[in-house]
């Protein structure tokens, strides 16, 4: 769902400087977020435009939002601009709280271009298939959310989005029980904060954290027994063939609901080598943690 602020809103934001943020590591504290909310409460529209995106990351049928603030961004001096970080910020605290399992990144992970890295990495340039976002920690991030700072200047990489209990539902029994075998891996895990231990063996489908703990990353990159990578391969297609995609432009935010939606990004437009670093594709990440007990509905 694509959600459009008002100009009222916008401006009442514009008129809202909020104070730099503080961490109760690794955590978003809860007296920043007490002080957002009561900075951005009385604007206009906001509270309706807040039950709008949690309707549309949680209610039936959803499970991602687009955010746009592109005005905003601009406003403010470009969506990097520390004015403008605290506002989505603001806005990510009112979904959920907002953390950072890095602790090289306080709260926002840039992710840029690299031309000379694995092309299907986040940072890469080449396809980046259908995944969750830390799948081998036992509690990955409920939600992970992207801040389009630049596009592609090429044009090229958008994003893709696709509902993974979906694509569960239109595979036979026989896949769906491979899937929920403790029989699949990816990944490295260390140094790490709030997203639990590291989950060595998981199963696809995790049904009690309701997550579809999935990768596509591991059909090339894992070992898996004949009958589990057929399994995923399966999957992977349905994925493929149930996706929405649209480019992300400068200020907007993404949010997904990790529980509901995997997803990835489409190649970037060739060329990129000819691009300055600066200039590159450039996207701020940032993940949710529902509080304990309302975890966002599978």
């Amino acid at each position: 769902m694509i959600i459009e602020l008002t100009s009222e809103l916008e401006d009442a934001l514009l008129d809202r400087p909020l104070p730099p943020w503080e961490l109760d590591v690794p955590s978003l504290a809860q007296s920043t977020r007490k002080r957002y909310r009561a900075e951005l409460a009385a604007a206009p529209q906001f509270d309706e435009t807040v039950t709008a995106l949690r309707r549309a990351l949680t209610g039936e049928g959803g499970g991602y939002a687009l955010l746009r603030l592109g005005r905003l961004a601009k406003a403010l001096g470009g969506a990097d601009d520390e004015r403008f970080l605290r506002l989505a910020t603001a806005f990510a605290a009112e979904v959920a709280i907002p953390f950072s399992p890095f602790p090289r990144w306080p709260l926002w992970k840039p992710i840029g271009v690299k031309v000379d890295k694995d092309p299907g990495k986040s940072s890469g340039i080449g396809y980046n298939a259908f995944h969750m976002d830390i799948v081998n920690g036992t509690v990955p991030p409920d939600y992970t959310t992207l801040l389009c700072v630049r596009p592609d200047p090429l044009g090229g990489g958008p994003s893709i989005l696709s509902d993974g209990h979906a694509a569960v539902s239109r595979l036979s029994g026989d896949c769906r029980s491979l899937l929920a075998a403790s029989a699949y891996h990816y990944g490295t895990f260390f140094d790490l904060h709030g997203v639990g231990e590291e989950y060595a063996q998981f199963p696809v489908l995790d049904g009690p954290s309701g997550f579809v703990r999935f990768t596509a990353k591991m059909l090339q990159r894992s070992e898996l027994g004949p009958a589990y990578a057929d399994a995923a391969r399966q999957l992977a297609e349905e994925l493929v063939r149930g996706q929405v995609s649209f480019m992300l432009e400068r200020g907007d935010y993404l949010i997904v609901n990790q529980r509901r939606f995997l997803h990835g990004r489409e190649a970037l437009q060739h060329g990129q080598e000819t691009i300055p670093v600066d200039d590159r594709r450039l996207l701020l990440q940032l993940f949710l943690r529902a509080p304990e007990g309302a975890g966002p509905a599978a």
